[in-house]
């Protein structure tokens, strides 16, 4: 058979059936005309497809503890993005052991508040706050939108201590409100660069 008239008859039969008969399926279709000199091409049943699928997804069960590790991963990275090339070098290492470990503390508690279909759709936000925000990332869920845990840090100077990153989370559970605290890191009597510079 030529290759276009393959190619156009996979897209058919794959619109046709809105995906539940697979390109590699119709192949072995093909490949079994082929040795069997059959005109007819003859698709795989639904029954046997959904069969298949069903297979699938009992091998690849979800793995929450690889979720949570990609989670706090992404999470990571997210913070030293936001603290740009200036404040990265100066904090990264007491960032990571004080405070990495309580947002990593922080999202196995909500974590365990959710059922694993609803976890599963549990995303982190793509952009820092640049400048003067105090938005690291967001914890969303994925399917409604909304925020689940928001995880900030916030500029302090108290008088005569010089500069201070306070980290902290706030959760929908009261709107936002309440500051969770995940720890401060010292910076300098000297002012702070903005985020991200």
């Amino acid at each position: 058979m030529n290759k276009w008239l393959k190619k156009s008859l996979f897209v058919i039969v794959s619109i046709l059936t809105f995906g539940l008969v697979t390109p590699s399926q119709l192949m072995n279709t093909v490949n079994a005309e082929n040795h069997t000199d059959r005109d007819v091409v003859e698709a795989p049943s639904i029954e046997n497809n959904f069969a298949r699928k069903n297979e699938f997804i009992d091998e690849s069960q979800f793995n929450k503890a690889a979720f949570m590790q990609d989670l706090l991963k992404q999470a990571e990275l997210q913070s030293y993005q936001k603290f740009g090339t200036r404040i990265k070098p100066v904090i990264e290492n007491e960032f990571r052991e004080v405070i990495l470990p309580n947002i990593e503390a922080a999202l196995e508690e909500t974590a365990a508040q959710f059922p694993e279909d609803d976890l599963q759709n549990l995303t982190i936000t793509e952009q820092p706050g640049k400048g003067l925000s105090e938005k690291i990332f967001n914890i969303k869920n994925a399917e409604t939108g909304k925020d689940i845990l928001r995880f900030h840090v916030r500029r302090e100077n108290p008088p005569q201590a010089g500069y201070w990153f306070n980290f902290h989370y706030h959760t929908y559970h009261d709107d936002y409100q309440t500051h969770h605290d995940l720890g401060s890191i010292y910076w300098d009597k000297n002012t702070p660069p903005k985020w991200m510079s």
